[in-house]
Formats: structure tokens, C-alpha cells, sequence
């Protein structure tokens, strides 16, 4: 046991103040998929988060579900090859790859879609043409893998939208989520095309309404309206909601977990849950120690969680037996960040997403060279940073792009036109200089070797060509570019005076390193058995990805899966008794 651990409470040192037959610790994709599914079923469920709002991570994310084999993907005619998907996952995961776990995940996915989209308030788009990261490798697919939640009108929960979280402001507009696919180029191409400008105009002025008359978004979209949906669900089925309610240790009797000591408002109640306790509190983001002990050059770091993931579910698991998993090969789910200071003075993070595979840009290190494929997966951008950079120097990269680039794409948080760049000049956060060696020189990269650089990419761009990386060569890459750029949408040269650069540093969305569990979502102990009554979902469980990134959305696909599963063996197990 760490000395932060809260020990573990026995049943009969106290009186129960509630009982449940299944309580839930967190309420981000895991812990709500748990909740409904259990409830759907009949289990009286309580569910419980230390925040005042709910949604965890999953509501700032983009909202991309990795599910395999779903049935909306089959309603659109894409049916699965047989074992593709448990190929890919071997090809990519390798050593690293766990049997158990991935059949578990690659049989109920699609079963935890169909669920959700036929039973509940929760309804899927199909993303159709979104392909695996690594589209090169045995069993990617090519599209269909991945849905999304339907947009969602806020309306819709009436009061209880104030228990909704707020979108994070890095990533929208004054707070409007933006849906990768057609939703975000209508707002990339709004100053070149009247029907996405209509759009965007339609899209605007329904959120100035919205502010005016609610005082928040309600065209939700992302994982707000993933969120949103489930908790429509949750209030369907009689789910307890009880925000501000942090479970502080787990109560055992005869080696089973049957409860916990939960506390609100400073005070403590003993709740007793009959069929199990569910942790999916968020991981270990926020807990300073725990990553420190674990991720690497931790000090430079910037995660994209929610604050209150500060890793309670692993020391509650920890606290009756369960164990972290410390040997996958990444801790968490790396993504290159920026730093972003509001002109109120407030810090925040920006994830660079989209932006690195657009034509005309290029991430470099301090010595001047690029280092990577910037049009690869945000996990592997951060990977070559933290092997490129030498262990004595800061872990940074800078993305450099010309005029034409900057106003067309946006960088980072500076918006394409016609918004405003100069408040971020002010800033500091965006770079710019009349000259690469100007830019170079503000930004403390070598001068000479940029020009070079600059000058080797443009020779192999202006051809459609990148000689040293490989950009825009497969499905994956190709879709994050510009279809209108040709011959290759991933490639243009960088030339248009002024230049600009934005500082990059290592982030992530959250943590793979979990507790260990079966395939039933059952947390295990330090001789491989499961704690009864004891669940793990999201990232309070170690990753079924083994610590790596196959495709956008394996973040949230396993959440609402295992939670799924969780809920399900919860209630099996009523049955059963």
C-alpha cells in the first residue's frame, strides 16, 4: 500500500446510511455506460463523482468511438472482415498484445453500440470514411470502425443540463462544439464557399441565441453530446446521480467489495452496494506523484484531463489488493500540446489534432531538423519527440507555416480568417518573423539549419514528395490533409512571408496505466484473481491497447465497452443469486 492510500473499511464497522445494488465511482464515458447498462437491466444504481458537474474527460474530448463490427457500419453496408480488427490489434500492439482483454472489448463493442443506439437516448453516427492510424499494417480498416454520438440538442435534459460540464475553450468557439467531418470544413471553408458559409452563419447565430437565453452551448456535439446522451439515459432509467460525492475507501467482508465510504459536504455515509462497485474515476492525470513515478521526463508535461482525475480508483483498487499496471509501452495517451494564456491571465492547453497533417507545415526541433512525420498519429508525434530530443534539453518542438498556411488552417488556437491573429502575437503563444531566420531566432532554433530544412521540404513538396518522412502515403495520413490540395494533400511549400511558429510540448488526453482486470472488467490482485465485486472501466483500467494508439476513438471505445460489460456482469451476477 502507498502511503496515500486509503485503507480498506470492513463491513461491520458501521451502519449502512444507503444501499444500491451497484454503486459507480465517476461519471466520464465508463462510469455512465456502466450505469445505464445496469440499470437497463433492473440494478438499482447509484452513481457518484467528486466534481460538481458531470462528465469527466469525455465531455472535453472529440467524442470518436473505436467499435469494430458495430452495427451502424453494418447499416451503411460495411461489414468487418473476419479477425481484421484482432490482426490489427496484433500487428500494432505486438508483445503487448493481451488476448483475453481484446477478445473481450472486440466481442461486446459492437454489442455495446447496439445496446445503446436501439435502448437508450444514446443514437450513433457511423464515421464511414475514417481509417485506422496505421492503414499500412495487416487487418486496418479502412472506415466504419469508429462512430460518433448523434448531435444533441441541450434542451432535451431540461434542468439537468446544469449538471452537464462545459466544453473546454481551447477547443470551440466561445464554447460551440465543432464536429470533425463536414461540421469543421464548413468552418474552415466559410470564406470560400457560400453553402459553408450559410452554415456557419446557421450555426452561430443559433449559439448567440443559445448564450443570450441559456447562458451555455446547447447544439452539443462531441463528447458533450456523447455525455449528454448518456445522461438522458441515466435519468431515463433511475439512475441516482450524486455529484460532489467522493468515495474516500471501499468496504470489504469475506474478501468481497460490498460497499464504500463515500463523502458530501464533508460529511461521511457508509453505502452499501450488492452486487458490486465500479471504478472509473479518470486515472492518475492530475496525480503529480503517480506520474512522476511513471511517465517519462514527466516535468514537461500537460495533460488534457478533467483536474479532479487524480487517480482515486487506483488507490481505492490498490487499497483492497488490486494492482497498476506498470508494464505497458506508454503510460498514457500522448498528444502533442501548446500552452495557451487568455488575455484574462488564465492557463490553458490547446491539443494540436488536425493541424500537423494539413499542407504547409512542419514540426522542427531546436537544432532545425524535422524529427518525425507530422501527418502520423498524435501518440507517435510525442514519441518522437521524447526520443529525439536529448535527455539535458526541454522536450519541445515548433510547428513553422507561412501567411498562407496560417490563414487557411489556423495554427494551434489561432483561428484560420477571418479571426484575428494578433491578440495571439501579443500573446506570445504564435511566432512570427518577415524571414525564416528571423522566426528562428525568436523562437531559439537554429537559423541556418531552418532555411535548410524549410528549403529540403519545398523541393519535395512542389513535387507532392516528402523524401525523408513519407507524408501523405497512406489512407490515414491522406484524410487528415486538404482534398483540394494537389498532387498531394498532405504537402505544400512553406514560402508566403511572413513565416510563423507556436511552441509544442509533450500532453495527453489521459492514462493507460490502470488497474489490471479480466476480460469481465474485474479488477485482479496481485496473484491474478479477481476481486469480488470489484470492477474496473476507462482509465481506471490498464489500456486493452497495451499502452499504444491503433486508431482514434480506443480511448472511448473501451470506456463505454467495459463499462458496458461491467454493468452487465454486475447484473448477471444479481440473476444469478
Amino acid at each position: 500500500m502507498t502511503t496515500d492510500q486509503q485503507p480498506a473499511t470492513e463491513a461491520d464497522s458501521g451502519e449502512w446510511a444507503d444501499t444500491c445494488d451497484l454503486l459507480v465511482a465517476g461519471s466520464g464515458a465508463a462510469g455512465l455506460a456502466a450505469a445505464v447498462t445496469a440499470a437497463h437491466r433492473g440494478l438499482s444504481v447509484i452513481l457518484c463523482d467528486k466534481a460538481t458537474t458531470l462528465g469527466g474527460t469525455t465531455s472535453w474530448s472529440g467524442g470518436w468511438i473505436w467499435a469494430p463490427g458495430n452495427p451502424v457500419a453494418r447499416r451503411h453496408g460495411i461489414n468487418v472482415e473476419d479477425g481484421g480488427p484482432r490482426r490489427y490489434l496484433q500487428s500494432v500492439l505486438g508483445n503487448s498484445f493481451n488476448p483475453e482483454l481484446a477478445d473481450a472489448f472486440l466481442r461486446a463493442a459492437p454489442e455495446m453500440v447496439g445496446f445503446f443506439d436501439s435502448e437508450t437516448a444514446l443514437q450513433f453516427d457511423a464515421g464511414l470514411k475514417i481509417p485506422d492510424t496505421y492503414s499500412d499494417l495487416p487487418g486496418a480498416g479502412t472506415g466504419g470502425r469508429s462512430v460518433i454520438a448523434r448531435p444533441y440538442d441541450g434542451r432535451a435534459l431540461g434542468p439537468h443540463i446544469a449538471l452537464l460540464r462545459n466544453p473546454m475553450p481551447e477547443t470551440t468557439f466561445r464554447g460551440l462544439t465543432i464536429q470533425a467531418g463536414p461540421d469543421l470544413r464548413a468552418f474552415m471553408t466559410a470564406t470560400r464557399s457560400p453553402r459553408a458559409a450559410l452554415h456557419v452563419a446557421r450555426r452561430l447565430g443559433r449559439h448567440v441565441w443559445d448564450l443570450a437565453r441559456h447562458g451555455r452551448a446547447m447544439q452539443l456535439r462531441n463528447g458533450s453530446a456523447l455525455i449528454a446522451r448518456l445522461l438522458r439515459s441515466a435519468l431515463d432509467c433511475g439512475v441516482d446521480l450524486r455529484p460532489r460525492h467522493s468515495l474516500e475507501s471501499l468496504i470489504s467482508s469475506a474478501g468481497r467489495v460490498v460497499g464504500a465510504v463515500v463523502t458530501a459536504d464533508g460529511k461521511s455515509q457508509r453505502i452499501r452496494a450488492r452486487h458490486g462497485v465500479v471504478l472509473a474515476c479518470g486515472g492518475y492525470p492530475h496525480d503529480l506523484t503517480r506520474r512522476d513515478a511513471t511517465f517519462p521526463r514527466p516535468g514537461n508535461h500537460h495533460t488534457l484531463a478533467v483536474p479532479e482525475a487524480t487517480g482515486d480508483g487506483l488507490r481505492l483498487g490498490e487499497a483492497v489488493g488490486g494492482t497498476q499496471a506498470l508494464d505497458l509501452a506508454s503510460p498514457a495517451a500522448l498528444c502533442p500540446v501548446s500552452r495557451v494564456t487568455w488575455p484574462d491571465g488564465k492557463a490553458g492547453v490547446f491539443p494540436h489534432i488536425i493541424d500537423r497533417g494539413k499542407p504547409g507545415v512542419i514540426g522542427v526541433l531546436a537544432s532545425g531538423h524535422r524529427f518525425c512525420n507530422e501527418g502520423l498519429g498524435y501518440y507517435d508525434y510525442v514519441r518522437a519527440m521524447l526520443q529525439a530530443v536529448p535527455p539535458q534539453d526541454e522536450v519541445a518542438s515548433w510547428l513553422i507555416c507561412d501567411h498562407r498556411f496560417l490563414r487557411r488552417y489556423g495554427l494551434g488556437i489561432v483561428r484560420p480568417a477571418p479571426l484575428p491573429i494578433r491578440p495571439w502575437l501579443r500573446s506570445g503563444y504564435l511566432k512570427t518573423g518577415r524571414d525564416l531566420p528571423a522566426l528562428a531566432r525568436k523562437c531559439g532554433i537554429a537559423p541556418d539549419q531552418l532555411e535548410k530544412t524549410v528549403a529540403r521540404y519545398n523541393d519535395g513538396a512542389r513535387r507532392g514528395e516528402d523524401p525523408d518522412f513519407g507524408r501523405g502515403t497512406t489512407a490515414y495520413m491522406r484524410l487528415q490533409g486538404d482534398p483540394d490540395q494537389r498532387p498531394n494533400p498532405c504537402l505544400a511549400p512553406i514560402r508566403t512571408a511572413p513565416f510563423y511558429a507556436v511552441k509544442v510540448v509533450p500532453g495527453s488526453f489521459g492514462t493507460f496505466a490502470g488497474l489490471r482486470t479480466d476480460g469481465r472488467a474485474r479488477v485482479l490482485d496481485s496473484d491474478g484473481k479477481a476481486i469480488a465485486g470489484l470492477y474496473a472501466a476507462g482509465a481506471d483500467m490498464a489500456s486493452v491497447m497495451g499502452g499504444f494508439y491503433p486508431a482514434g476513438g480506443i480511448n472511448i471505445g473501451p470506456a463505454l465497452t467495459f463499462g458496458f460489460i461491467a454493468g452487465r456482469d454486475a447484473a448477471e451476477r444479481r440473476d444469478e443469486t
